[in-house]
């Protein structure tokens, strides 16, 4: 597995050995050893997968408090633009962001650790996303951010996204900032 870090510190972009022949293709998604080794959050206790169409945006989303979340994410169809989000307020680097494509071609896997907001919008759909997580979902714990704060300002790769009730009313990163980790 190549193992690419991002502008933003414990954010990891995975990029998996993949190996083709005439049958098709085999990969390793998840190896507790090697995830292990490069400082992933363990252990996960719960598997996500959706499906959105096109135009869809999911997020920007975070468990925090007394049970804050992890997510290795991967796009196992089509492809989407995934972003994650460093909210914890005494680092260095607060409120900036990093995106990356996710698709079913390049088979990569993004780390998002706890303290960091995770969105992900749809540029090839249908579009399949499964991810593991290291904290079991709790509605009372996590916190929702709109996907066009312009103090975040993230370059979406779309302008005019579908999203839920709960994402388009969304209050701004400013609007929730005693709900954020520390550190």
């Amino acid at each position: 597995m190549r193992v690419e870090a991002t502008a933003l510190a414990g954010v990891l972009v995975l990029e998996p050995a993949v190996h083709r022949d005439a049958r098709g293709f085999f990969l390793e998604t998840f190896q507790v050893e090697a995830y292990r080794a490069i400082g992933i959050g363990l252990p996960f206790v719960q598997d996500n997968h959706s499906r959105s169409g096109p135009r869809i945006l999911r997020g920007l989303h975070a468990q925090v408090g007394g049970a804050p979340l992890g997510k290795l994410v991967r796009c196992v169809r089509g492809a989407v633009f995934d972003v994650a989000v460093d909210v914890r307020r005494a680092s260095p680097h607060f409120g900036r962001w990093v995106g990356v494509e996710l698709s079913e071609d390049n088979w990569r896997q993004l780390w998002v650790p706890p303290g960091f907001l995770h969105g992900f919008c749809v540029t090839a759909a249908p579009a399949e996303v499964e991810y593991k997580c290291t904290a079991l979902w709790d509605a009372a714990l996590e916190i929702s951010v709109r996907w066009d704060d312009p103090t975040l300002a993230i370059a979406w790769p779309i302008a005019d996204p579908i999203l839920s009730p709960k994402d388009a009313a969304a209050p701004t990163l400013a609007e929730i900032r005693d709900r954020l980790p520390q550190g």
